[in-house]
């Protein structure tokens, strides 16, 4: 079974499951994890001494849960005169209790402390759900497995699913483990070595070199940010470490770039230098606390940048802004483009996911943004990024509340109106009303214009625009009605614009904002 990160071909490299799990520091731990000189010199003529101290440490992690592999099956003959006859004979439990079965996955880890700290990757050890993909919930039974066959049972000390990292603890004794290194030393070019459990063989070895460094494989967020290795790493090897030529940890394996779902020659690992100090906070027992602004966020692609007459690959847009939280507080509006924080400019290089999370909660930090035009300046204080499971609840609540709003109540459908937008943009408007609102999924409360024709060669075809979106606002103004659109293009086209930005929605998700391109 693989498990994909994203249809580009980034795979969890964990097999069946992922472990994941960090708890107290133990005796002179921080000393024990200092880090050895790395060397610039080129590779052994072995790394067979290399390998003999460095496998006894490294594990295999193998996991068990309970899924639920099927419920009462459909009636295939539902008022047919097999009817009930299926119903007597055709159901695999005469109650529909639901059916599970016992399923296991395989990964890998390494041990950190002489008794027993265990590091991993999250996905290892998170519990499947029907589409593969990890849960939040961890699996029912942890099994770590040593160089030698030993087994021990494991538990979870700490994991974190935004990193993708989790400390176990076994209980043993005088262990065998490896210290974690400064993978800020790295360089492209440089050697490394990977031990793991590539589809259940344990103890492989796999040498390479650094092929690259801070990598993207857009999953966005505070750690997208990979070493990238040509040392073979397949489905198991998650939560295996890699190595540098002194024996020091620079990287955690976790993900593959694969089409097939084997070795390309393309592999990704958490660096050390971010891995460690999670680690730590998950050995103490502690949550890890993550800068938090409050707002949804765009890339600033190149027809969004130029729809607002913007450079290109610089700073991210503003879809949505939490009420209360510190992006709401600061002034930071929807629509604003967020050009740099801190100091540091917004690329696609430098998120703001990425940015934000790795300030200190608490922290207060300038903000510069563009808004119609102008440049920006503001200040956030960082709140603390809440956990997923809230996140979902407060999308949970919004949507409640909008549906709860007063809904807009005047009908025009604008057909002259309509026909100027298709000449304009290929798009047809008319009023959203309280009817076309429920026939199309939208929340009550939101108003805009609903999308009834889209011209298929023009650009907002290409976009994804599509009949029954809902467009909020044009060049962040808001369009109520079809009028309203036609002002706002036409105003665009006299200032020599050759696009607009919409705000869209469709059905219950969050608004996006495309570019589309003014038909010449």
């Amino acid at each position: 079974m693989r498990y994909a990160y994203a249809i580009t071909g980034i795979l969890l490299a964990g097999g069946t499951a992922a472990t994941l799990a960090l708890q107290q520091p133990v005796g002179a731990q921080v000393a024990q994890n200092a880090p050895s000189a790395m060397p610039r010199a080129s590779a052994p003529g072995s790394f067979a001494d290399l390998t003999e101290r460095l496998a006894p440490s490294v594990v295999n992690i193998s996991t068990t849960q309970t899924i639920e592999v099927q419920g009462q099956r459909r009636n295939p003959f539902a008022g047919s005169p097999f009817d009930d006859f299926f119903r007597q004979f055709g159901q695999q439990r005469g109650n529909g209790a639901p059916i599970t079965r016992e399923a296991t996955s395989l990964g890998s880890g390494f041990i950190i402390s002489t008794d027993g700290y265990v590091v991993t990757n999250n996905h290892v050890i998170s519990s499947r759900g029907r589409n593969g993909q990890p849960g939040s919930n961890p699996v029912d039974t942890i099994t770590v497995t040593l160089s030698d066959r030993t087994e021990y049972e494991a538990r979870i000390v700490g994991r974190d699913p935004a990193s993708d990292l989790a400390v176990l603890k076994i209980d043993g004794t005088d262990l065998p483990f490896v210290n974690f290194g400064d993978s800020d030393e790295l360089r492209v070019g440089d050697w490394v070595l990977a031990i793991g459990n590539p589809f259940g063989l344990g103890g492989t070895v796999t040498a390479g070199i650094v092929s690259a460094l801070q990598r993207t494989i857009g999953q966005g967020g505070a750690y997208d940010r990979y070493i990238q290795t040509d040392a073979s790493i397949n489905q198991g090897n998650s939560g295996g470490p890699m190595f540098d030529l002194s024996g020091n940890v620079v990287g955690i394996n976790s993900a593959i770039f694969s089409p097939t779902g084997g070795n390309v020659g393309i592999g990704f690992a958490i660096p050390a230098s971010e891995a460690w100090p999670i680690v730590q906070t998950l050995m103490r027992g502690e949550r890890v606390q993550r800068g938090y602004l409050g707002v949804s966020i765009q890339p600033l692609g190149d027809d969004i940048a130029d729809s607002l007459g913007l450079p290109h690959n610089r700073g991210e847009i503003v879809a949505r802004v939490e009420p209360g939280e510190a992006a709401q507080r600061a002034g930071i509006r929807q629509g604003d483009v967020i050009v740099s924080v801190n100091g540091r400019d917004v690329t696609p290089d430098e998120t703001l996911s990425y940015i934000v999370a790795n300030l200190p909660v608490g922290e207060r930090v300038p903000i510069t943004l563009i808004r119609d035009g102008e440049r920006i300046r503001v200040t956030a204080t960082m709140g603390e990024r809440p956990t997923d499971e809230e996140l979902i609840a407060r999308a949970q609540q919004n949507q409640q509340e909008d549906e709860g709003l007063q809904e807009p109540t005047k009908e025009d459908p604008g057909s002259d109106e309509s026909e100027a937008t298709m000449e304009a943009i290929g798009i047809g408007f008319q009023t959203l009303t309280p009817q076309i609102a429920r026939q199309i999924g939208i929340p009550g409360g939101v108003r805009g214009l609903v999308v009834n024709q889209v011209d298929p060669s023009s650009d907002a075809a290409q976009k994804g625009i599509r009949r029954g979106d809902v467009v909020l606002s044009i060049n962040r103004t808001a369009t109520l009605q079809p009028s309203d659109a036609v002002r706002v293009i036409t105003s665009a086209q006299r200032a020599g614009r050759g696009s607009v930005l919409l705000l869209r929605q469709r059905g219950n998700s969050i608004p996006l904002y495309v570019g589309v391109d003014i038909i010449e």
